[in-house]
């Protein structure tokens, strides 16, 4: 073996084995980093140097940053050149540093991030949408940025953005100041005060407006939105600042961070992420007065708003953890709801969430909280519940006060589960093992307990059972749901009535629904299975509702149930679009060009405006719907092929899973398959190797 085959294998082994060690580097302490990047949306690529500060704990021959597929032009230590070895995930210093010693590092480099930093609207013709938005999740920000993939190593962070000109620069921190940087290009600079992970660093560019509110205490919440959106401010954002003086005086620890920003993004990966006083969030969100109905962005608001504290302000050690983040957000986004809405709504969303669970334990797949690969289901609900039970067992002036003391121990550090119940423990006098055993470590649901304390949160949820008892019983007499009925105000209840009991339930309470002027109560009579056993004129009238979903469900229910009718719903229907995914337009341009005698002469308007919507300049909502009743009910034309092939590679994993699971139903159709391998050839090269590999 030669000297540069050993050279290589060295390497080799030495990153592999680094791999495989923690992430942790418990001799040095990295303290401060002043980042500045250049966004090349042309490209999309960056440029950036970051100068890091950190301090040595105990002498060492080497640090490593994670720093995925970077190009360096410099590398310097105390301003020298440092000798360095580079992979695709990280690069090492090779140097002799010295127990208690400062050291400045400083980096210059370039990157295309395969992931983690998405280019919106660059390459349509739609001008004003172009955007450029981050998503670390956990680990990611090492593909734009040198820096931590392990959360428990804490920096306080300063960056400078240059972007074009165009575009608004939002980030983590204060706004200290914006120039020009070019005759095209804009710098903007941002602050932090306080240390925190490096997953949570985020920024977004795009064309935005902005609306300023004041929290009880002070603190400036700043709520982004397109221009095109301003009637859209009021319900999208509803209630911001109540959930924010609830969470700060519920929390009873002052909100950590200088300020705090909410963003909507274009095809964002999830529902939200609590980026450090910078949310991000998808724009399917952003909703008028009726939209704000059936969607809305209350829950996640107040859930990426607690993540400040639970998460950001203290972190998780690892994954094993992450009760700590995702279990405390959604309790605490409960809290805020039941300060909202009330204390039937709050126990309504626990008990929806163990019967998911209950399920999910019968079905023999329930899970613990400590499990590292546990599903969302079981950090989320279980984690809520879990809370809720604790909340109970210590008491609630116990519990608030271990919160704080849990809080403020761990500010700007990382926890783990056992540090938090500790404490619990500690502050309430109570062995938590029991506890621990039950809702932490097993497998399964205390569900006797968890009913127990619903029933005795809400009555309605005690006749609630006391039906399903009694329906359940081998004696039963036949259900009197009016007599049930009568008995609460609860809304919640009555829905649950009418969708669990659809087929059964009498004349005399669908009349009562009907008759309601609760919108969700009325909805939920046109989501069953047939409606023809409902008065035709009163599901007729639902197609005048304020709501979307309600109007998206009465329609289809009587163009399918009366289709001598059906020209005339489609005109009582034909100028509402909807949520923000055109449900509702996407339905009528479908039912539109099935109906015979509608319109005619307009039937192929119809159709082309339907196929249109699988472009990309839509959001993959509205795309995934329409390529949804374009396969059931026409089949595609060679630009809406396209548009899915293109799809088989969206940054979005769940539109890619969506679109290529079409993709292979097609290729089973000699006719699909010959087209789509024409097709292939008109695409990029370095689109297509999955389309390939699928055709070979």
């Amino acid at each position: 073996m030669n000297s540069i085959m050993v050279f290589r294998f060295f390497i080799g082994f030495f990153f592999s084995v680094l791999g495989l060690l923690a992430q942790q580097q418990p001799s040095v302490d990295f303290l401060t980093a002043d980042i500045s990047v250049q966004v090349h949306p042309e490209s999309k690529s960056l440029s950036g140097a970051v100068t890091y500060t950190f301090k040595v704990i105990e002498g060492i021959d080497s640090v490593f940053l994670d720093a995925h597929h970077m190009n360096f032009s410099e590398v310097r230590l105390n301003r020298k050149k440092v000798g360095h070895t580079v992979s695709d995930e990280k690069i090492v210093l090779h140097h002799n540093l010295k127990k208690d010693k400062a050291y400045t590092l400083d980096l210059a480099y370039e990157c295309t991030p395969k992931q983690t930093v998405y280019f919106i609207g660059w390459s349509d013709a739609v001008t004003g949408n172009e955007q450029v938005w981050t998503q670390g999740q956990g680990k990611y920000t090492s593909h734009w940025l040198p820096s931590f993939d392990d959360m428990t190593e804490k920096v306080q962070f300063q960056m400078t953005l240059t972007a074009p000109k165009n575009l608004r620069v939002i980030a983590n921190g204060k706004l200290t100041g914006s120039k020009n940087a070019s005759k095209d290009e804009k710098q903007w600079s941002y602050s932090m005060q306080e240390p925190m992970s490096s997953y949570l660093l985020a920024f977004a560019m795009g064309n935005y407006n902005s609306q300023a509110l004041v929290s009880e205490s002070g603190i400036p919440l700043v709520n982004y939105y397109y221009p095109a959106d301003s009637l859209r401010v009021e319900p999208t954002y509803r209630y911001t600042t109540r959930i924010f003086d609830f969470l700060e005086k519920e929390i009873g620890v002052a909100y950590p961070w200088q300020n705090y920003k909410q963003v909507p993004v274009k095809d964002f990966l999830y529902a939200g992420m609590e980026n450090t006083g910078t949310t991000l969030f998808s724009d399917s969100y952003v909703v008028d007065s009726i939209a704000y109905i059936d969607v809305n962005y209350v829950n996640v608001n107040a859930h990426e708003l607690a993540h400040q504290w639970f998460g950001n302000l203290v972190t998780e050690t690892d994954s094993e953890n992450h009760w700590l983040h995702e279990g405390f957000a959604t309790y605490y986004a409960y809290l805020a709801e039941k300060e909202l809405f009330g204390n039937d709504h709050y126990y309504w969303k626990l008990y929806r969430s163990y019967r998911r669970l209950r399920q999910k334990v019968e079905e023999g797949e329930g899970e613990s909280l400590l499990d590292a690969h546990a599903s969302s289901l079981t950090f989320y609900e279980k984690g809520a519940l879990a809370l809720h039970m604790l909340r109970e067992k210590v008491g609630d002036a116990n519990f608030r006060k271990g919160i704080q003391v849990y809080l403020r121990t761990f500010a700007y550090k990382n926890a783990t589960v056992s540090h938090f119940l500790d404490i619990m423990a500690s502050r309430s006098k109570t062995d938590l093992t029991q506890f621990k055993n039950d809702w932490l470590v097993s497998t399964k649901l205390p569900g006797e307990a968890l009913e127990s304390s619903l029933q005795k949160g809400a009555a309605s949820l005690r006749l609630l059972f006391e039906m399903e008892k009694r329906n359940a019983a081998p004696e039963k007499d036949s259900l009197d749901d009016v007599d049930y009925w009568n008995k609460t105000e609860s809304v919640h209840f009555k829905r649950y009535l009418i969708s669990e009991h659809a087929p059964t339930i009498s004349p005399e309470i669908v009349e009562l629904a009907f008759a309601a002027d609760t919108i969700p109560l009325r909805q939920s009579l046109v989501m069953v299975d047939d409606i023809s056993k409902y008065p035709k004129e009163k599901v007729v009238s639902l197609l005048q509702d304020n709501s979307y979903r309600t109007i998206e469900n009465a329609l289809l229910q009587l163009w399918v149930a009366y289709p001598e009718d059906r020209s005339q719903y489609l005109e009582a229907t034909k100028n509402v679009e909807g949520l923000p995914n055109k449900n509702v337009r996407l339905l009528w341009l479908t039912l539109a060009c099935l109906t015979d005698g509608y319109n005619g002469r307009l039937t192929k308007q119809y159709f082309d405006e339907l196929q249109g919507y699988t472009s990309s300049i839509y959001s993959t909502e509205t795309r995934r719907m329409a390529f949804g009743y374009l396969n059931e009910a026409f089949g595609f034309t060679d630009t809406n092929l396209l548009d899915l092939m293109q799809a088989t590679g969206h940054h979005s994993w769940q539109f890619k899973k969506f679109a290529r699971a079409l993709l292979d139903v097609l290729l089973k159709d000699d006719v699909y398959k010959e087209r789509i391998a024409g097709l292939l050839k008109t695409l990029e090269k370095n689109k297509t190797s999955y389309l390939q590999n699928k055709l070979d």
